[in-house]
Formats: structure tokens, sequence, C-alpha cells
């Protein structure tokens, strides 16, 4: 944990509040507005926000600490609320016009998004019209903005994967989100029918990958903004496993405390099995936090330092949190086995837990059979498959 994080601080003060609201989300199918409106209050929608719009520009270890922490107590929050939050790094990839346009009369504006190439485009003087059903917007009820992924074509015909972002102005949301796990992180479909997109507002995710984005010399002393967005995007997911984890294992120990076998009422806590099962997971997942701050750590290092890192040190990276995040549900899934019956309910912490640590692992970029493949390719000295995202 990092050891001087104010933003931790505010936030500890109202997740009694938030964890409160799980209930509410999951009813909701969507985040609460009165918990979108108190971490705006603590300003984490700010956390990577340049600083010249009031931004906190805060380092990542800071950042998924909180995140872990929120997820904690609402990880169907956590999810959407991290999503809204990484974007603004990316938007600071993008032209000055694009981010003055986005933040210029709100500050607190936020993005959700739908980064999969689901959109279709045709080209147009000055930019594009795009169209789309954009599916797996997580957040997008609170989203004053979208980015929306497509593939642009190039003059030799090559595919380019690209985002551009559109204004809540110019789509509307179908309320399909109909999950049994995550239920409040509301990742609805945004439907956009053949909106006008800048050429401001458009870049390739290469370039932003490589260092090549328009936005690369707004900030010469930004330490976070001379990275891949990428990491930055994707970092919550692991955070937010790491953090059901260690929620779990405090559920279960509250639970297991004064359980008895309903059948011959023995303590459960002085069996052997809970005693192996509790051991186990929880230096399961003190190895994933561990991993995952070293990790972390490198990022903000490198960002620092305003050096890309290499393929390798990306495939590393990326797998890093795919494999962090399989030590986690694993550890989940072997206290859930044993916490009984009772705990299928609808309305049981535990249950929520079980199923919200599990779709941490069901986003494209936390499979870990595809995340060991792209280690393994490295690691062997192949070439990058280019299948694997």
């Amino acid at each position: 944990m990092t050891q001087h994080n104010p933003m931790l601080k505010k936030l500890n003060e109202i997740l009694p509040a938030i964890r409160e609201n799980a209930p509410l989300a999951v009813k909701l199918r969507q985040v609460p507005k009165e918990n979108v409106d108190m971490l705006h209050g603590i300003g984490l929608n700010r956390a990577f926000l340049p600083k010249a719009y009031g931004g906190l520009e805060m380092s990542l270890p800071e950042f998924t600490d909180c995140i872990a922490a929120l997820a904690g107590a609402c990880c169907s929050t956590a999810w959407a609320y991290s999503l809204l939050c990484t974007h603004n790094h990316q938007m600071s990839m993008f032209s000055k016009q694009a981010q003055d346009e986005f933040w210029g009369t709100n500050p607190d504006a936020v993005a959700s998004s739908s980064i999969a190439p689901f959109g279709k485009h045709e080209e147009t003087e000055g930019g594009i019209i795009f169209t789309g059903d954009m599916k797996w917007s997580s957040g997008v009820d609170h989203a004053d903005w979208i980015i929306v992924g497509f593939l642009r074509t190039k003059s030799d015909g090559a595919k380019v994967y690209s985002f551009a972002v559109i204004p809540r102005s110019d789509f509307t949301i179908i309320d399909d989100w109909y999950s049994v796990g995550m239920q409040g992180s509301g990742t609805k479909t945004a439907h956009i029918d053949g909106v006008f997109v800048p050429e401001h507002r458009i870049q390739a995710a290469i370039d932003m990958m490589e260092g090549r984005h328009v936005g690369r010399d707004l900030y010469p002393d930004s330490k976070i903004y001379h990275t891949p967005y990428r990491p930055y995007f994707a970092c919550g997911f692991a955070a937010m496993s790491l953090g059901v984890a260690e929620r779990m294992i405090d559920v279960y120990k509250e639970l297991t405390q004064n359980r008895v076998r309903a059948y011959t009422g023995a303590a459960v806590r002085e069996s052997i099995p809970p005693i192996l099962r509790i051991a186990e997971s929880y230096q399961q997942v003190a190895a994933a936090r561990a991993f995952l701050e070293k990790t972390w750590q490198e990022h903000k290092e490198y960002g620092e330092r305003h050096e890309y890192p290499t393929r390798y040190v990306l495939a590393h990276w990326r797998t890093n949190q795919a494999y962090a995040i399989k030590m986690c549900v694993e550890a989940v899934n072997r206290l859930w086995a044993v916490m009984g019956a009772s705990n299928w309910y609808e309305d049981r912490e535990s249950q929520r837990l079980w199923h919200e640590s599990n779709m941490t692992a069901a986003h494209a970029y936390t499979d870990y059979d595809v995340c060991a493949q792209i280690l393994g390719r490295e690691l062997l000295g192949l070439e990058p498959d280019p299948s694997l995202l």
C-alpha cells in the first residue's frame, strides 16, 4: 500500500456509505447517483485529470490503492467509476482542442467507453460519420462523453484500430444490462446513429501506445502522461479483483468465527479444513497484492522517466495483472466452496463478492488463457500473434 495517500484517507471516510448502498446498486443495475456524488466530492474523478484543468495527476499506485479499497465496499461502483477516471488519462493524449471541449467548461466531465471495434464509419470532410450499438459501456449513465473503438482504413487498405470521442448529446442508452454479477456497474449499450466526429477527436490506438499521439507535447513535466494508455485504462481490473478478495477474506473470518454445524453443533472454526483454506487464500491474496504493487510501481517509474516500455516489458505488465486476478479468484473460490448454503441467499455479501470476483476475470483484457499465450510467445522469442488482443 502507498505509504502517503491523502485520497485514500478521504475515500475511507465514505466507504461505509458506499458499502451500505451496494444492494441498491444491484437493484438499480447502475451505480447510485449518491455514490458518484460522494466520489466526485472527494475529487477521485480528477485523479488522472491534467493539472492544467484542475486535476491531480495522481500516481498509478495511489490510484489503484483507492480502487482496491472501493471494490471491497462495492465492486460495481469501483468497476464503473474506475473506468470513468482512467479515461481522463486517455483523453490527455488527444488534441488541445478536444481537451478544451471535454473539460473546458466542466473539469469534472468524465467518459465511459466501448472500445471493442463494433462501430462502423464513413469518411467525410474533416472527420467521420460514426454509427454503432456500442456495447459494454460501464458507467455510461453517469458519463458526459463516450470513447468508442472502430477500425479505420488507411490509404493502403490496412485497418487501424482507432478511438473516437462523442458527447452525451449524440448518443442514447439502451438499457440492456441484465447480469448475474456486477449488476450495479450499469454496463449498458450506447446507440450512436450517423454522428459526425471531427478529426481532432480521433486517435489511433497504436499512437497512444507508442508516444506518437497528438497531445504528446502538451504536458512536458507530467509524470503520468508519457506512458502507454492501455496499462492505465486496465489498471482497475486487477485492483478490483484484489479488493474483492481482501474483503472476502474478512467476510469469511467473520462468518466462521461463530458458525456451527447445523446437525452436530460443532464449531466450524476449530476444524482443520477451514483453517487450511483461510491460510492458503490469505497468502495467495497477499502474494497478488505484492505482485501488483511491484508492477504498478514500475508503471510509475517509467512514466517519471518519460520512458516507453519495450514489447517485452509491456507483455509482462499486461499478463502480470491477469495472473494476479487468477490468484485472487482462486482464493475467493476456495473460501466460497465451504461457506455453507445460507450464503446463497441473494442478500448475502459473500454471494455478491463471489460473483464479482469471477467477473473480474471475464473481461477480454483479463482472460488468462490469452495472456499466457502473449507472455509465453514473448519469453520464447516468437513474434506476437495478431489474433491475441
